[in-house]
């Protein structure tokens, strides 16, 4: 007869595994309840926390400056994780083609997303300015007249888009030429022996093998585009620029938690941040996620 061994018996595995538990209880778990019933409170971080239910919402929901922020954090996440994706896909499939050179090319493409994000921000400051910015320059050179880059709501927009795709577009690419290059080399011989050219080939073939990786990027990029904060914050100042049109949502977030002290209406819009990404993602899965099941 078998004797049923006790729960204790097994206490060097979870001995071994407790690391794990403790460091998600200590930073993930307790940090995510704190969270959730400070945006019931009101608190500035060194007088007693005062219960106030739903008021820090129903603020949240009458903020003009909150929707604006949520305005600019979408119009960003389109202007800039939209073209990264392409030009990545784009890329990856010239350097799948490509021979010669290639490991150079991958190491060039991978440089950005390593530069430190504080340091390229300044760059592309520079880049961008109304005065000495290469932009400028270029456009002068052509005969037309510069443009006060950082000066206007759709400059900001534009020059902070332009620099979170030159950030990420290597490191996607990467990301898509593994995939690429695990697609079977047999597909491409006999769609080219049935006559397919490289457009029906690239539909038919290589983005439908290509779903998965395809559907990691696009969910990845959106976690990181709608929580957008250095670009503009090194970029524009805490403010946001003219008319807080660079103003993210994180950048709000980050305002009235540590310049306003006011950590109970904080929480409550990063609630509403973690509930946009949320919905955000749920709906990248299922157009990008969704189509290969049918």
């Amino acid at each position: 007869m078998r004797h049923r061994r006790s729960v204790w018996s097994y206490w060097r595995f979870y001995l071994a595994l407790s690391p794990f538990y403790v460091l998600f209880l200590v930073f993930g778990l307790y940090p995510m309840v704190s969270t959730i019933l400070l945006g019931f409170q009101k608190w500035d971080g060194f007088s007693a926390r005062q219960f106030v239910g739903l008021q820090n919402f129903a603020f949240l929901i009458e903020d003009s400056t909150f929707w604006l922020a949520l305005k600019n954090t979408i119009v960003l996440f389109f202007m800039s994780t939209v073209p990264t994706l392409a030009i990545a896909l784009v890329l990856a499939v010239m350097l799948n083609s490509a021979v010669r050179f290639s490991g150079v090319y991958r190491i060039a493409y991978f440089i950005p997303n390593i530069t430190s994000l504080v340091a390229a921000a300044i760059f592309f400051a520079a880049v961008f300015s109304t005065n000495f910015g290469l932009i400028n320059s270029g456009l002068r050179a052509l005969g037309l007249p510069s443009q006060d880059w950082l000066g206007q709501p759709w400059g900001i927009k534009i020059a902070i888009s332009t620099m979170i795709v030159w950030q990420w577009a290597g490191y996607n690419t990467i990301i898509y030429l593994a995939g690429l290059q695990s697609i079977p080399k047999e597909q491409y011989e006999a769609a080219k022996v049935d006559g397919a050219g490289a457009v029906r080939t690239f539909f038919q073939i290589t983005l439908p093998q290509l779903r998965p990786v395809v559907l990691f990027t696009v969910v990845t990029s959106t976690i990181g585009g709608l929580q957008t904060f250095t670009e503009p914050q090194v970029m524009v100042g805490n403010s946001g620029g003219v008319g807080q049109s660079g103003m993210t949502i994180v950048m709000y977030f980050y305002s009235q938690a540590f310049l306003n002290n006011d950590y109970g209406y904080a929480a409550a819009i990063a609630l509403s941040i973690f509930m946009l990404v949320l919905l955000f993602t749920a709906i990248n899965w299922k157009l990008v996620g969704g189509r290969g099941k049918q």
